[in-house]
């Protein structure tokens, strides 16, 4: 009985504390028209500490909604552009020689910064790959003898064209996993199409107003770790996440050949990172099996290894997600 009670007040505190996503989803619909999977995926990340990986041709509006959020809640924007030319010291700073002081001082790169767009990452190579996702973890970065912890809030959004396409470099499996969730993105409707012309043919396109500040998401973020998950979620979580390395147990015969790598233990801890995110985001203090189904694609997408086999028979990770999805017992 006063579990229940417990859970009710914490519902309604959740619904109090959570009215502020309302408000951040009425500004980014401003200037984004459509693509609410992606705002919404953004703050999740953001509100679970993790960082967003999205993949989708060139003109989705990526940089414009990373730039957008970032001023609805007043935060530092850094926008780095990835080349075949890019050094790690372009990406964290360096050591700059003074003629005033007659020594070294640190000069800070434009990772020193609370949302940073890393765009088209898939360009770089290994090297500055790995600089940025060494921050990405350790929540700083170390120029010279120095090391400098890096402001929170701290999102990287990184867009990457597919694979497909000429002159990009397939991120390494270790670092893909460092990111909470990959994204695919795909082309607006017909009818979000019409509005996104006409938006652009007004004399005055639309902004975001500040709402928010930095010191706002990281309280909010206290009240996130709250969201109820109960044994029976999290033995869901552990249930779907086995599946992807042990399919035969889960009567998923038909996946042993094809997966060559399950997903990670940080899959586990992501999943359920993000479903409290998803919960909060929808004013409730309890996780769902529903959340779990809602944000387990985006989760798991990246950490899923296929051997040739799938690939030959064109199994992509979603169809083995899906499937797994459709086999695991629900709670």
């Amino acid at each position: 009985m006063n579990n229940t009670i417990d859970i009710r007040e914490l519902n309604e505190r959740i619904q109090r504390e959570s009215s502020f996503v309302d408000i951040i989803n009425m500004e980014m619909g401003k200037v984004i028209v459509g693509q609410k999977a992606m705002v919404e995926r953004l703050l999740i990340g953001l509100l679970s500490n993790g960082h967003i990986l999205l993949e989708g041709v060139p003109g989705l509006a990526k940089t414009l909604a990373i730039k957008s959020l970032s001023n609805v809640i007043d935060a530092k924007f850094s926008r780095i552009q990835f080349t075949p030319d890019l050094l790690p010291a372009d990406l964290l700073g360096t050591m700059i020689y003074s003629q005033k002081n007659e020594n070294f001082v640190v000069k800070k790169g434009p990772i020193f910064a609370n949302f940073i767009l890393a765009d088209e990452i898939n360009r770089a190579p290994a090297k500055v790959q790995s600089a940025l996702l060494e921050a990405m973890q350790e929540r700083q970065v170390t120029i010279g003898e120095t090391t400098f912890k890096l402001e929170e809030p701290f999102l990287v959004m990184a867009t990457q064209n597919p694979i497909e396409q000429e002159g990009t470099y397939p991120l390494p499996e270790a670092q893909v996993d460092r990111f909470m969730m990959k994204v695919v993105i795909s082309y607006p409707s017909k009818a979000e199409e019409k509005d996104i012309l006409f938006q652009h043919l007004e004399n005055k396109f639309p902004t975001t107003n500040t709402v928010l500040k930095p010191e706002d998401i990281i309280k909010a973020r206290q009240v996130v770790k709250e969201v109820y998950i109960d044994e029976k979620i999290s033995n869901y979580i552990a249930d779907i996440v086995f599946a992807t390395r042990y399919p035969a147990d889960y009567k998923l015969d038909q996946f042993a050949n094809m997966i060559s790598y399950g997903a990670s233990p940080r899959a586990t801890i992501n999943l359920a990172l993000a479903a409290q995110a998803y919960a909060f985001i929808k004013r409730r203090g309890y996780v769902i099996p529903e959340d779990i189904r809602a944000i387990c694609h985006d989760v798991m997408r990246h950490r899923i290894g296929l051997s040739y086999e799938a690939e030959a028979e064109n199994i992509t990770s979603d169809n083995i997600i899906s499937e797994i999805l459709n086999t695991v017992e629900v709670p």
